[in-house]
């Protein structure tokens, strides 16, 4: 199948080829879990290399080699809430630690789940209006400027084991606005929990953590999205090359993330995407880049 758009389902990836899948999956890995949105540099990076948008079909379906790295980096903490709320449930400790937080966990999921399903007709759809650069462009300035004041007045002191169920939730309605693009999933939550006060690296981790359900949920959605439209095994193949490629950048994006938050700031993230976003902005509107 090399139609680029099928019954509304963006597949222009396959019309890239394998190497520029692997390229734009390197590229989707790294952005997916730093804080400077990969949606905005999936239209960035091909439309300064002259090639075609990818389209939103791909870089949903990219999540799931998100979902790989976290899980991977993060496993004694998926383990032991996994675990341990089974174990929980078994003995009717409904009051065990670990069964808490992934019950908030899951509670957090359901406005990004709600809000995703009711904007799913215009974010994923061929030539979606949220994907135009200007749009990607001002979401990247307002983030910064969100971020930057959480580093100034956020106190940084709490840690993931004293998360409460209003933090979870809060944290939960600030990752609804990854739906727009530019705005960073791992960006919005990240900001949500440091402005509750949590540690930097202890709001990375909440915030990973807690993504894990929309991460998945999107991904398997817009994979089951695609065997709908027939994606033949071209398609497939090439969709597993980006995947691939992409959880491996994505793992050493983690890595890098943690070591930045624990060492330094969020500041190097918040100056990079007030860079871009000013730079999108003249792009845009002298036609450099459309």
């Amino acid at each position: 199948m090399a139609g680029q758009c099928t019954t509304g389902i963006d597949t222009g990836f396959v019309t890239l080829g394998y190497a520029k899948v692997a390229i734009l999956g390197v590229v989707q890995g790294i952005t997916e879990l730093l804080p400077i949105s990969s949606t905005a540099h999936m239209r960035v990076v091909p439309a300064v290399l002259g090639w075609r948008d990818p389209g939103s079909a791909f870089s949903a379906a990219m999540q799931l080699a998100a979902l790989a790295a976290v899980i991977s980096y993060f496993w004694r903490d998926v383990r032991r809430l996994a675990v341990g709320s089974v174990s929980a449930i078994s003995r009717r400790e409904f009051a065990d630690p670990d069964l808490r937080l992934a019950t908030w966990i899951v509670l957090a999921t359901i406005p990004i789940a709600l809000a995703g399903t009711a904007l799913s007709s215009s974010l994923n759809t061929c030539n979606s209006p949220l994907r135009a650069l200007p749009v990607i462009g001002w979401a990247c300035i307002v983030m910064a400027v969100l971020m930057a004041l959480t580093e100034i007045l956020a106190r940084h002191r709490r840690s993931v084991e004293n998360a409460s169920l209003v933090d979870a939730l809060l944290v939960g309605l600030a990752q609804v606005g990854a739906l727009i693009p530019g705005v960073s999933r791992s960006g919005s939550t990240l900001t949500g929990a440091l402005a509750l006060g949590f540690k930097r690296e202890e709001a990375a981790r909440f915030s990973f953590l807690l993504g894990i359900p929309a991460i998945a949920l999107a991904g398997l959605k817009e994979l089951w999205e695609l065997h709908k439209v027939h994606l033949d095994m071209h398609g497939w193949s090439i969709l597993a090359v980006g995947l691939v490629v992409a959880s491996i950048s994505a793992f050493a994006a983690i890595w890098a993330l943690m070591r930045v938050l624990e060492r330094f700031s969020a500041w190097p993230f918040v100056i990079y995407r007030g860079v871009l976003g000013v730079l999108l902005i003249i792009a845009t509107t002298n036609a450099w880049l459309v």
